[in-house]
Order: C-alpha cells, then sequence, then structure tokens
C-alpha cells in the first residue's frame, strides 16, 4: 500500500512545507487528531481507496450493491491506514535520522510509540473485520495478505535488500483485486490483469523516488540501489525503462482479456509510450530533473489509464 503518499506535496515544495510544520508545532497548532491522521498516510491511502473502487466499478458491471461498496471501501482503507501507522511505529527512530520524516508525529515526539501501537493494530485488525463479517472470506484474506507483507517482509527488507521496491509493491498492488473479490468473490484473469498494471506502474515511480531521496534513505539505512555509487544509479536508471517498457503490454492486458475494448487499447498504448519517454529520459541523462518529471508523469499517467478503463467499460 505503498503507491502516491506525502512525496508528492514534499517534491514540490520542501523547504516550505518543512518550515510550515516547524511553525505549527513550535505554536502548538497541529492538534492530537491531525496527528493520528497524518500517521495513517491518508494521501497515500487515498490511492489505495480509489483503486479498490475501480476494481469494484470493473466487476460488478451494473449491479452496484452500495453498501457492500461502502464496506470494502471502509475496511481496505482502514487496513492500509493501520499497515501505514504500524509501519511509522517500526521505523520511528530511523525516521529520526532523514530531514524528509523527521518531523513526522513519531520522531518529532508528539505521539507516544504505544499510542501509535495500539492504534495500529486497531486500524489493521478492525479493516480486515470489517472485510470478513461485511464483505467476503477472500477480500478479508487479501487485505491479510497486504498488512502482513507491508509489515514483515517489506518493511524490514528496506534494511536489507534494494528488492525491497519489488516486495513493497504487491501489497501496493492488491487493493483493485480486493475491489474485484468485493464485487465477485472470486479471484479471476480480469483481477490478476489489474494487480499487474499496478504492480509495473509502481516500479519506475518508486524508483523515482529512490533517485530524488537518495541521501535520505542511505542516511536512515535503507537499501535502495541508487544510494551507493554511480554504477547503481546506472542500474536502476536502466531498470526504470525495462519496466516502463513492459508496461504497455501489460496495460493492454484488459483488452486481451474482455475487461475493456478497442478505444482502452488505443488509450494504453499511447498513454504507455508517453510514460516509457520519461523513462527512457532519464536512463540516458541520469539527472534530478528527469526523475523529478518521470515521478509526476506517473502520477498523470496512473489516473487517465483507469479513467479510460472504466469509460470504456461504460
Amino acid at each position: 500500500m505503498k503507491p502516491p503518499s506525502t512525496e508528492i506535496s514534499e517534491l514540490s515544495a520542501p523547504p516550505m512545507a518543512a518550515t510550515n510544520r516547524r511553525a505549527r508545532a513550535m505554536s502548538g497548532t497541529p492538534s492530537r487528531l491531525n496527528d493520528f491522521y497524518e500517521l495513517t498516510k491518508p494521501r497515500m491511502n487515498f490511492l489505495v481507496v480509489i483503486t479498490t473502487m475501480v476494481g469494484y466499478y470493473m466487476a460488478s458491471r451494473d449491479r452496484h450493491d452500495w453498501p457492500l461498496l461502502l464496506s470494502a471501501l471502509i475496511g481496505t482503507a482502514m487496513t492500509a491506514a493501520g499497515a501505514s501507522v504500524l509501519n511509522m511505529y517500526i521505523e520511528r527512530d530511523l525516521d529520526k535520522n532523514m530531514p524528509r520524516t523527521r518531523n513526522r508525529p513519531l520522531p518529532a515526539g508528539r505521539v507516544q510509540p504505544i499510542e501509535a501501537l495500539a492504534y495500529g493494530v486497531f486500524l489493521g485488525v478492525g479493516g480486515v473485520a470489517i472485510l470478513s463479517f461485511f464483505v467476503n472470506p477472500l477480500t478479508a484474506i487479501l487485505g491479510a495478505i497486504t498488512l502482513l507483507t507491508y509489515l514483515f517482509v517489506y518493511t524490514p527488507m528496506k534494511r536489507i535488500s534494494s528488492l525491497n521496491t519489488v516486495i513493497g509493491a504487491i501489497p501496493g498492488a492488491i487493493p483493485p483485486m480486493m475491489g474485484w473479490t468485493a464485487a465477485t468473490g472470486v479471484l479471476s484473469i480480469e483481477a490478476i490483469s489489474l494487480f499487474a498494471i499496478l504492480f509495473i506502474w509502481q516500479m519506475p515511480h518508486f524508483l523515482a523516488i529512490a533517485i530524488l531521496y537518495k541521501n535520505d534513505y542511505a542516511a536512515g539505512g535503507f537499501k535502495m540501489l541508487p544510494n551507493e555509487d554511480d554504477e547503481n544509479l546506472s542500474i536502476t536508471s536502466r531498470q526504470i525503462m525495462l519496466y516502463g517498457l513492459a508496461m504497455i503490454p501489460v496495460s493492454i492486458v484488459p483488452s486481451m482479456v474482455g475487461l475493456a475494448g478497442s478505444a482502452y487499447f488505443t488509450v494504453a498504448t499511447l498513454l504507455g509510450i508517453a510514460y516509457l519517454s520519461y523513462g527512457i529520459s532519464l536512463a540516458a541523462s541520469r539527472s534530478r530533473t528527469d526523475a523529478k518529471k518521470l515521478f509526476f508523469a506517473s502520477i498523470i499517467y496512473l489516473p487517465l489509464l483507469l479513467a479510460a478503463m472504466m469509460i470504456d467499460r461504460m
């Protein structure tokens, strides 16, 4: 449940954002409620809710069970929020070492660790319970897999191996499958095609972030490919280009399995070529400027692709 998060606002104006947060902290303005809200990484989890809704919409055709959809969205959002809170709890000491994260509620001392732990467990367990009782067991299982993978595989791997990005993309790609299973109660090739789109999309997105924040990640002890030397930056750039290339065939699979039609096929192909072009530019220049362009291209590409799919489905 990693996809676009607070990095969006931090990339646009990090110094001013940090100054404003410090000013609010000194003035006592940030309420306890706001701090607990920030722990859930709301901007990141907004994408989780949206992709869950897309999965439900694509599966439900004209049969919209609004109470079921609401339960699925609430349960998924709570599960994702719980994962975010517990991730911040686990990494609270590491966050102190990174300028980008040191003013978060836990490293700044505005929320106590025991409070965050209880809050995260409540959200995570509560979210899976809602999915189990009000949606269906399969969706609850997917939610539990997402939560456990994020916390007990991805989070510790960030300090062990640069493969953490690949592992982290798995829980980030599960929400549209949860929307699908909420509507149908079964997994299918269509649901897997949605998972694949989210999985591949995340790789250029987060590798671009790794380039932009390589010094922060190094200070926090996180193993990211661009952290060490120019050779690793070259490897990262080539990986970004290859994932961008893979995005084109993966994005048209919904047309191949009957989930979308020819209009979507055309739009997906054109969007994929545009997305790839930013990856090629970054691979050629290896510059922060092109990494930032790719980052913003990624957060434009995905909503356009999903919107095209939903419109075509209509």
